[in-house]
């Protein structure tokens, strides 16, 4: 069933158009998205797709056009769905965004940008895709969560709700632990310990018990930065570059400082 849309001042709403709203809210229920959807801060809305469905059998696909294999999702269901959805913001407010694995990489500073936002609304496609024209009719935005086909977009949908919504103010318990993060600086985050110092005779490495701050955050930086040089040479690149006037380092870490980067449970 359809939702009524409606959006409340100050309240983050995320906006799925999904054949399978029964998948929703999902895990997006659980831990600290669920308890901060309980209390107001973020607010869930679906839109049954079949709704706008033709013909008898409320029909939302037609063969691809040229011949192949599968079935696409029309331009004039999706419009009408989208059009349902829309919230009457602009697009820098309240972005729309089809789940595609043609899409550009979902990464961190996204997350921080659809945050800032007032919401957005999310496609769940299915099938062998969507209508290319109802992308460019409604300036829809195209994300993928990697290199991989799922089934449908209502998984990424969840994962990059949740990427968002812990950014919110008050969602987390601990706001300024968002700032250490993998690539809230453009490195992956540092390794972790906690009890037992000793287990299954691996120990804590003995600076992280030293209680000398200074020397704990040094460590803490070079393994940062050895683990991303072995595991993503592509973030070391970009993490190390220089400007070709100043020779000065325009690094992910100086730009996501001065933005006020921000972690979860």
């Amino acid at each position: 069933m359809t939702i009524p849309m409606g959006h409340n001042e100050g309240q983050w709403t995320a906006r799925i158009i999904t054949l399978f709203p029964e998948a929703f809210p999902g895990v997006l229920a659980q831990s600290l998205t669920g308890k901060a959807l309980a209390e107001g801060l973020w607010a869930l809305e679906t839109v049954q797709l079949r709704d706008f469905g033709r013909g008898k059998h409320r029909n939302v696909d037609d063969t691809p056009a040229g011949g192949g294999a599968g079935m696409v999702l029309r331009a004039d269901v999706l419009g009408d769905a989208l059009d349902h959805a829309e919230s009457g913001l602009s697009r820098a407010d309240w972005p729309v965004i089809y789940l595609s694995p043609r899409g550009k990489p979902f990464v961190q500073a996204d997350a921080e940008r659809l945050s800032r936002a007032q919401g957005a609304t999310f496609l769940c496609g299915r099938f062998e895709g969507v209508d290319e024209r109802v992308l460019a009719a409604r300036q829809v935005e195209e994300f993928s969560l990697g290199d991989f086909i799922l089934t449908g977009g209502e998984i990424a949908a969840q994962a990059l709700i949740d990427a968002s919504v812990r950014l919110i103010p008050r969602v987390l318990g601990n706001q300024v632990s968002t700032e250490a993060e993998s690539f809230s600086h453009g490195l992956l985050e540092h390794p972790h310990y906690t009890r037992p110092n000793d287990w299954e005779g691996h120990a804590i490495p003995d600076i992280l018990l030293s209680g000398h701050h200074g020397q704990i955050a040094a460590w803490r930086q070079a393994q940062s930065e050895k683990l991303t040089k072995e595991r993503r040479p592509d973030l070391w690149r970009a993490y190390n570059r220089k400007d070709p006037v100043t020779g000065q380092q325009l690094s992910d870490a100086n730009n996501g400082a001065s933005k006020g980067a921000q972690k979860d449970d």
